[in-house]
């Protein structure tokens, strides 16, 4: 698989490793949807399950953050691990959700973990904290005794 994204999209493939079978491949933030769209439309092997999409902070690492989604191929019993990275003063990419409806909720929960805004999401808002929390608790710098103000249930409905 890894020969034929190389060849599909060239200097798009930044990098690229496999552990216990499973391929992981580092792509441009830029050319994320295209990779997407052509793992799950590809004949050899279709990636037709979207498992997974999680975020990453790595915050003395420029850039800072990472997005790693994970596809199955259900006729070709194969996994494959799609990694990105995002700068912290431009956490924004293209939504996958145009190819797998399932990303949805996954997207909503980077967004409100991490803050990282999916161009094109059509309901892009928070999915696990309320409206008028502030900041993004799984980044490394979340203070972990932020106090927030509490909702009053008239805010939550």
């Amino acid at each position: 698989m890894l020969e034929v994204l190389k060849q599909k999209f060239g200097s798009a493939i930044l990098d690229h490793h496999q552990n216990y079978g499973d391929e992981t491949v580092v792509v441009d933030r830029a050319s994320i949807l295209e990779v997407m769209k052509f793992l799950k439309q590809n004949a050899a092997c279709p990636f037709n399950l979207f498992l997974d999409l999680g975020g990453v902070d790595y915050p003395n690492r420029n850039p800072r953050f990472e997005l790693v989604y994970h596809l199955y191929s259900l006729p070709r019993n194969r996994r494959i691990r799609i990694k990105t990275a995002l700068p912290e003063s431009d956490l924004k990419i293209r939504s996958v959700i145009s190819v797998w409806e399932s990303a949805d909720w996954f997207e909503r929960e980077a967004f409100d973990m991490f803050g990282i805004h999916f161009e094109g999401h059509p309901n892009l808002k928070r999915l696990l904290m309320w409206e008028g929390f502030q900041g993004h608790p799984l980044r490394k710098d979340y203070p972990i005794d932020k106090r927030q103000p509490i909702p009053v249930m008239a805010d939550l409905v």
